[in-house]
Formats: C-alpha cells, sequence, structure tokens
C-alpha cells in the first residue's frame, strides 16, 4: 500500500486583513489555499514557493510554517499530508498554472472551500485572534 502524499498550502495574508484564495482548474473544483504536491528532491520550503509563483505569481515573504494537517479524508484524490504555510504577498497576484482565477478574500468573509480549506482558514483566524496555534488531533 502506498503512503500518503507530501503536499504544501500558504495562507497569503495581507495588511488588509485579505487572504488570496484560488479558484481551482482541475477537480476537485473550488475555492482553495495555493498549493500542490511536493515533487521528489524538493524541501517543503522550495515545494510552496514554487507553488505560490506558479498558481499567483507572487513571492512569499515572512514565511513561516503555520500547522500540519493529514486527516485521511482530507483530499478526495487520496491520502495527503499538507504542510500549511503562512505568508505575506510580495508582488503582483495572477491566476496562472492550476488556478483558473484568484481573489482576496476578508477572513470574515470567506467563500466555500475545497479540501478542508476552510478548516485550516478557521483555525489560522483563531491563531491571529489568541496567539496560540491549533491543537489537532
Amino acid at each position: 500500500m502506498e503512503g500518503p502524499r507530501c503536499t504544501v498550502d500558504v495562507i497569503i495574508h495581507d495588511p488588509s486583513d485579505r487572504v488570496l484564495l484560488i479558484e481551482r482548474k482541475n477537480p476537485p473544483y473550488g475555492w482553495a489555499l495555493p498549493g500542490g504536491f511536493v515533487d521528489p528532491g524538493e524541501d517543503l520550503t522550495t515545494a510552496v514557493r514554487r507553488e505560490a509563483a506558479e498558481e499567483t505569481g507572487l513571492e512569499l515573504a515572512e514565511l513561516y510554517q503555520f500547522a500540519t494537517y493529514s486527516a485521511p479524508d482530507r483530499d478526495p484524490r487520496g491520502h495527503t499530508v499538507s504542510t500549511v504555510y503562512a505568508a505575506r504577498p510580495s508582488g503582483t497576484a495572477q491566476a496562472a498554472s492550476d488556478a483558473q482565477d484568484l481573489a482576496w478574500f476578508p477572513l470574515t468573509d470567506l467563500p466555500p472551500t475545497a479540501f478542508d480549506h476552510g478548516r485550516i482558514l478557521a483555525h489560522y483566524r483563531q491563531y491571529l485572534e489568541t496567539g496560540e496555534r491549533p491543537v489537532l488531533p
């Protein structure tokens, strides 16, 4: 049996308290955090910077690891383990690669999301309010 696949996601948070979501071009469709699969031989930080650049055209500033999510049902394509980062944007956002569109959303008014990204963003919002990282099962 093949083990879970390694992925990265990034919460790109601007000074106006908005986060950048992409509208996925491929299934599963919907709004999602920028991110994707880690390539063989690639470290997590390189992967998250690459995915952000490919999907949004942005470079990442003030990048840090937020949390890791590993629920077996978090991705309908199969079991993935995602290390989620948070960062500030650098540059001008434009949809590319797997993103058919992108938009900035206030943390208090998010659309329905693909995967478990709504849960991740709820944890991030709680972190910003309390300073405490999420406690995951």
